[in-house]
């Protein structure tokens, strides 16, 4: 049987299945539910990109005159216009079957909604999607860009040490975390250093390369570098305020640990690309001098 890169690599093509986590992720609907009715004015037109089981649309349509959904995955476009028919105001959202690469809406729009995220922006489109989208939605309506939600997102590495063992097995491999739980297994050794700081209605970089030094603040191993991306729905400037949401951590084991005493240094390095399976990231790090 041929397996596609697709199959092992899911990036946009989440199995049906899968959404049943999203929609049961009340901390992550209610960030996207209060975001949304922020960001949609009423009586505005909007497009989601990568609509999933159509939720978002959902709370889009409570507001907008018009929503265009889009998603590639037949199945769940099929399951998307089954739910949407189930709920007051899904009638105003149209789900089209279309790759979100190469699809604009017929007249110019709001909003535009994308929630392909991952933890390091890795494995799902939502950079080069929202990037590809930006420049032919300008080249077709010119003007000014609609909207994103997300407005922006914050990225971050900190150092720690994490237990890989596994009812005695020892498995250093990439681990995804809650970020809203206690993680006992994790040992912070210092704080989080930010690495990255983007806002969609920039230009997107493809490519993710920093070196950095990170403080040591509590002894013991590092063996592992943790990735944090915080996403933010929807700036309120007139409450100082933002509407957030963070991806699962992301836990790196790292090829070489390094035995450390607070107040050391390291210099941490690494390079990727928005898109690419978890197992591009590969830092390094080494002692300061």
């Amino acid at each position: 049987m041929n397996v596609s890169q697709e199959q092992l690599e899911p990036g946009q093509f989440i199995p049906f299945i899968y959404h049943h986590n999203m929609l049961a992720d009340q901390v992550r609907m209610n960030a996207f539910r209060e975001a949304i009715a922020l960001a949609v004015p009423q009586g505005s037109r909007v497009l989601e990109l990568g609509g999933g089981t159509g939720v978002l649309s959902f709370f889009a349509a409570q507001q907008a005159e018009k929503v265009w959904c889009v998603e590639r995955n037949p199945e769940l476009v099929q399951a998307a216009r089954r739910i949407l028919a189930l709920n007051p105001g899904g009638e105003r959202v149209e789900v089209i079957e279309a790759d979100a690469f190469d699809y604009l809406p017929p007249d110019p729009v709001d909003v535009v909604i994308c929630e392909m995220l991952h933890v390091g922006m890795l494995r799902e489109k939502q950079v080069p999607v929202i990037e590809s989208f930006k420049q032919r939605y300008l080249e077709k309506f010119g003007g000014r860009l609609p909207r994103f939600v997300p407005e922006a997102f914050i990225q971050a590495v900190q150092p720690v040490q994490q237990s890989f063992d596994f009812g005695g097995y020892y498995a250093p491999i990439p681990l995804l975390q809650d970020s809203s739980s206690q993680q006992p297994r994790t040992i912070e050794l210092g704080d989080p250093m930010i690495y990255q700081l983007d806002s969609y209605d920039n230009f997107l970089p493809m490519n993710y390369a920093w070196q950095g030094e990170l403080a040591i603040e509590k002894s013991g191993q590092l063996n592992a570098l943790r990735f944090i991306t915080k996403n933010v729905l929807a700036i309120i400037e007139t409450e100082n305020r933002s509407i957030d949401w963070f991806s699962q951590y992301l836990i790196v084991p790292l090829d070489e640990p390094l035995m450390l005493h607070s107040g050391q240094r390291v210099i941490a390095s690494f390079t990727y690309q928005p898109g690419e399976s978890i197992a591009a990231l590969k830092p390094s790090v080494t002692l300061a001098c």
